[in-house]
């Protein structure tokens, strides 16, 4: 038997802190009968509803994404453009993404239907780090990337402590590429580190997400994680 709320996350209904929060405020119902005990256990047998629709457990699937610009990290937009979830056409889960990516900004990207697995990685506490390229506006100085490594502020509020280094310079075009790897996961915080320098970002890409890389992927393809990988991320969240 499980908790009512693991179940309620695994299915891919929403994340383990939010499935609890459904469960207090009286949206979940076991066998027709609204539960709030947040310790409530139930098998494979008992029939759970949520808002009166019964939820079903999916196994759980994950998939790492190579997010194109011009697209939106949800799995709908009520302006009618083109969201991350329109690439996964035969997969049959609620899949949805792990954390998100600008419009404008490329690169990996997680989806599952595991809400468990997907709160452990997006919580501030268990940040991972998050590696990315950009193409920026201006050359850094030596002080302006000892900024960046050392933590700046934006939005009245320092920056963690990251990886800075510059991959690329062209001095004729007054441009660079910038490599970064950060653990926060702030809004729009890489375009505003490198703004804060005086480098605005031209273009942005997510390299890296903890161990994994894009590898041979091009932008709209996408992979099942292997079994080891999802266990190693998990481990690594257990870890931070």
């Amino acid at each position: 038997m499980d908790r009512l709320q693991k179940v309620i996350a695994h299915a891919g209904v929403a994340s383990r802190r939010d499935a609890e929060k459904m469960i207090v405020d009286g949206r979940v119902a076991v066998n027709g009968e609204i539960v709030t005990e947040l310790g409530t256990k139930v098998s494979t047998n008992d029939h759970v509803e949520v808002d009166k629709v019964p939820i079903y457990k999916e196994e759980p699937v994950y998939y790492l994404f190579y997010k194109p610009t011009g697209v939106i990290t949800a799995v709908s937009d009520d302006r009618g453009r083109k969201v991350v979830t329109d690439y996964f056409p035969e997969v049959e889960q609620r899949i949805y993404p792990i954390g998100r990516l600008d419009y404008n900004t490329s690169g990996l990207l997680l989806l599952t239907n595991d809400g468990e697995f997907a709160n452990s990685l997006m919580h501030p506490r268990y940040e991972l780090n998050k590696t990315y390229s950009a193409k920026v506006n201006g050359i850094p100085s030596k002080s302006d990337m000892n900024k960046l490594a050392n933590g700046i502020v934006i939005d009245g509020k320092k920056t963690a402590r990251a990886n800075a280094r510059i991959k690329e310079i062209d001095k004729d075009k007054q441009k660079a590429i910038v490599e970064l790897t950060i653990h926060e996961g702030r809004n729009r915080q890489v375009r505003k580190m490198l703004e804060a320098i005086n480098c605005p970002v031209d273009k942005l890409k997510r390299e890296r997400y903890g161990f994994l890389d894009l590898g041979n992927l091009q932008p709209g393809e996408s992979r099942p994680l292997l079994k080891k990988e999802v266990h190693r991320l998990k481990d690594l969240a257990n870890k931070a």
